[in-house]
């Protein structure tokens, strides 16, 4: 079953595809919403069909708008501006269609037919030798947010950690808290970290210390270089010992990590770890794959592919996959990975830092190389900042996730109080602010394109009155508000009693959701999500203001009001739930 936006869509489609091909033309017909709704639900730009039909797109929009028939289900009138050809829909049909729809489905509206597909999006894969940073903090949201569209756009979606257990990074961690002493683990913290406070974070911070400590000795100290190196060689040689004793130090830091995304709603499937692939050998059949690929080279015992032939520039367009000593690296680890990963899914989506370009491309160019099945794609991510270095821990070194999570509760904390401070408990005011702060995080991060930078500034991501997540969350508590406060039962909805430009408006905006699922599912747009909400609550708002709905005195308009409000409730809910935050029913 097709929801009624879609339908719509789909005869204006095939109309228009009949019609080109009266005129000898086969393109596939995109439609495009127009910015004023005054210029009809949907439009055609004919600027393509200039070339075959030796005419200004202007002209072929005039004398295609007198050829179609007006005999159809969906559409009312069309009308031709400029290049375009704008389609009017029923609107008493889409209105009452959409209503109808969206109150049946609930929960599942907007969710598209089953793909019979499997997606594996791996996001996060951060080096489990601390937690994580502010920076990054884009990773686990866009991956769970892509994770979430796949799986309302009809995919079966698993989302994978790749867990770095054989490299340096973790091999320093474990280092440091096999040979640091308590005593000097103390006074590192009471002379370098005296403004930190480590009582209100998790006991995987303290892992950091470990780390840093760890980090400075292996500068100085050759015998901890010579120790590290053992590790090292030991991992990659897929030592059972070495690997457990690994394991056993990151975990409390993994551990960490997950509560700090279960704090934001993210919860990953599965935790692959790198020592698989050694375990496995199949590295050593990417190993020798490679060294078969024409422009496989060795220098000094070490293996590499010559990439400057697949476009691969710069000073140095060797892709090592093999060390001198026969050990391999984290990139040719990552190919065995692909390899596993394409064995068990249909599409392959990687989130990935604007620094992992260069390596993502050598990865798709050696995955080519051994025949993978699927390429990956990348979603490619700008950093997170924050303004003038207001916030600092740990004397401004780095800003954990953890510290943004906390200091926008607090200061949601204080919005509600101020707010609502005389009419709420205690509990419930921390209740809402846990809500409001965390849904702050993830709203004004997925809101921004991933490929453009984000400077997180507090007065947007708490401002109630633009585009924020409290604005829509508050819209979500009013129609919630006004449903409570509705005694009677309501069975009807009468399409013609809508005649409010506001709830006409409204509607159609409601009627749009899955249509913004799909796009957002195909054109990896995750941004799209916050930016269509904020439409439907402003939207939503203009409505309460111009359409009484609980004191209208003529019942079939009051209670055709009131589905407006629960339909309106209902693409709120599942459109927030699609970028991992909760709605609140008060606030």
């Amino acid at each position: 079953m097709k929801y009624p936006i879609q339908e719509a869509e789909e005869e204006i489609t095939n109309i228009l595809s009949d019609l080109l091909k009266k005129h000898k033309i086969s393109i596939k017909i995109k439609l495009e919403i127009p910015p004023d709704k005054k210029m009809g639900d949907f439009s055609f730009p004919c600027f393509s069909l200039s070339k075959n039909l030796k005419k200004p797109p202007n002209k072929i929009a005039e004398e295609l708008t007198i050829q179609i028939q007006k005999s159809n289900i969906w559409i009312d009138r069309v009308v031709n501006s400029g290049p375009y050809i704008n389609f009017y829909l029923n609107k008493e049909k889409l209105i009452n269609d959409s209503i109808k729809n969206i109150i049946e489905k609930k929960e599942k509206y907007g969710y598209l037919k089953d793909k019979k597909q499997k997606v594996i999006v791996e996001h996060t894969s951060a080096n489990p030798n601390g937690p994580l940073h502010v920076g990054r903090a884009r990773n686990p949201i866009i991956g769970d947010t892509i994770f979430r569209i796949y799986r309302a756009a009809g995919y079966n979606v698993e989302s994978q950690f790749y867990l770095d257990d054989l490299g340096k990074q973790v091999g320093i961690l474990a280092w440091g808290t096999n040979n640091i002493s308590s005593e000097d683990l103390e006074k590192y913290k009471d002379e370098e970290l005296r403004d930190y406070d480590f009582k209100r974070n998790k006991s995987d911070h303290e892992n950091v210390v470990y780390y840093q400590i760890a980090s400075n000795r292996l500068k100085e100290d050759e015998q901890v270089q010579n120790k590290l190196a053992e590790i090292v060689k030991l991992l990659e040689e897929g030592d059972e010992k070495t690997i457990h004793m690994i394991h056993k130090a990151y975990n409390p830091v993994l551990e960490g990590i997950k509560d700090s995304m279960k704090c934001i709603n993210i919860k990953i499937d599965s935790y692959i770890p790198e020592s698989k692939f050694v375990k496995d050998k199949s590295v050593d059949d990417v190993v020798e794959k490679l060294k078969k690929s024409e422009n496989c080279g060795n220098d000094g015992g070490a293996y590499f592919i010559d990439m400057g032939p697949y476009g691969i520039q710069g000073r140095n367009t060797k892709f090592f996959f093999t060390r001198s000593d026969g050990t391999t690296l984290y990139a040719t680890r990552d190919i065995a990975y692909h390899l596993w990963k394409a064995e068990n899914a249909d599409i392959l989506i990687n989130i990935l830092g604007e620094d992992h370009k260069l390596e993502s491309k050598q990865v798709e160019i050696a995955l080519n190389l051994v025949g993978s099945k699927i390429i990956p794609i990348p979603i490619f991510y700008s950093f997170v900042s924050l303004p003038g270095g207001k916030m600092s821990t740990r004397r401004g070194r780095v800003v954990y996730l953890d510290d943004l999570i906390q200091e926008c509760v607090n200061r949601a904390y204080e919005e509600v109080k101020k707010r609502r401070g005389k009419e709420l408990t205690e509990e419930k005011m921390k209740e809402i602010s846990e809500i409001v702060g965390t849904g702050a995080i993830r709203y004004n991060i997925i809101k921004v394109q991933p490929e453009k930078d984000i400077v997180f500034k507090w007065e947007e991501a708490l401002n109630f009155e633009g585009n924020s997540c409290p604005f829509i969350q508050y819209a979500h508590a009013r129609a919630c508000s006004i449903l409570r406060k509705n005694n009677e039962k309501i069975t009807k909805f009468e399409s013609k009693e809508i005649k409010n430009n506001s709830e006409i408006k409204l509607i159609k905006k409601l009627s749009q959701f899955p249509n913004i699922i799909k796009e957002a599912s195909e054109g990896f747009k995750p941004h799209i999500i916050p930016n269509y909400l904020f439409e439907v609550a402003s939207e939503f708002n203009q409505f309460y203001r111009d359409c009484p709905v609980l004191s209208e005195e003529k019942e079939i308009l009051r209670h055709s009001r009131l589905k407006i409000v629960e339909s309106t409730k209902i693409v709120l809910k599942n459109g927030l739930d699609l970028i991992g935050v909760n709605a609140p029913e008060e606030m």
